[in-house]
C-alpha cells in the first residue's frame, strides 16, 4: 500500500458541480460593453497588452502617477537625471490601435440629449393642481390631495420643473387647449406670492 495521501484518497464524483459552467467561467474573458473595444480586442493578448495597443490605460495610478517629492526637488535645483521618464517610455511604445481611444474620446465629448422626465403620477398630480388652482400656489398647498404636505414653494418649484420639460408640458397644453403664453415662461419669474 502506498504511503502518499493523494493516492490513498478515494476519488469521489462531486454531483453538485456543473463542470461545463465551471470551465466556461474559468476560460471566459467576461463581457466587454464598449463596441469599439470589443471589435479591436485580440484574444491571444493579455488585458494589459490589449489596453496598451488601444492607447488606453490599464492602471491609471501608473499612467498618471503621483509626483515624487524627491524628483520635484531635483527639478527645482536643476539636477539632471539619466533615468528614463514614463513619458519617454510611452513615446517609444507605438500604439497600433489608436483609433479606439480616439473614438472613445469623440464619443465622450459628443453632446447628449437630456432625457429627464417626471414620473407619470407626479405629472398627473401637477396637472390636477394647475387645472384646479391655476397659479394660486398657497391654495395648492392646502388641497386635500396634498398627501405629502408639500409647501407652496415646493409645489411652485415642481410646476416650474414640469414647464421646463417641453415633451410633457406641450402635451398638457394640447389636452387643455391652452396656448404656451397662458402658462409660458412669463410665469417662471413670478414671485408675487
Amino acid at each position: 500500500m502506498t504511503k502518499l495521501r493523494k493516492q490513498r484518497r478515494r476519488k469521489v464524483y462531486r454531483h453538485n458541480v456543473n463542470r461545463k459552467r465551471m470551465r466556461n467561467k474559468i476560460y471566459s474573458l467576461g463581457s466587454i460593453g464598449c463596441k469599439e473595444v470589443k471589435n479591436a480586442w485580440d484574444q491571444k493578448k493579455s488585458i494589459q497588452a490589449n489596453m496598451t495597443d488601444m492607447g488606453l490605460s490599464y492602471d491609471p495610478n501608473l499612467t498618471i502617477g503621483i509626483p515624487k517629492r524627491k524628483k520635484q526637488l531635483k527639478e527645482a535645483l536643476g539636477v539632471e537625471n539619466n533615468e528614463w521618464d514614463i513619458e519617454d517610455i510611452e513615446k517609444t511604445n507605438i500604439k497600433s490601435k489608436n483609433y479606439v481611444a480616439e473614438k472613445l474620446e469623440a464619443d465622450a465629448k459628443a453632446p447628449r440629449e437630456k432625457m429627464f422626465r417626471l414620473p407619470k403620477g407626479q405629472v398627473e398630480w401637477i396637472t390636477y393642481l394647475m387645472k384646479k388652482y391655476n397659479k394660486d400656489y398657497k391654495a395648492m398647498a392646502r388641497d386635500k390631495k396634498n398627501y405629502y404636505q408639500e409647501t407652496w414653494k415646493q409645489l411652485r418649484q415642481k410646476i416650474r420643473t414640469f414647464k421646463k420639460i417641453p415633451e410633457q408640458y406641450n402635451k398638457y397644453l394640447e389636452e387643455n387647449g391652452l396656448q404656451p403664453d397662458n402658462w409660458g415662461q412669463s410665469d417662471m419669474s413670478d414671485d408675487e406670492i
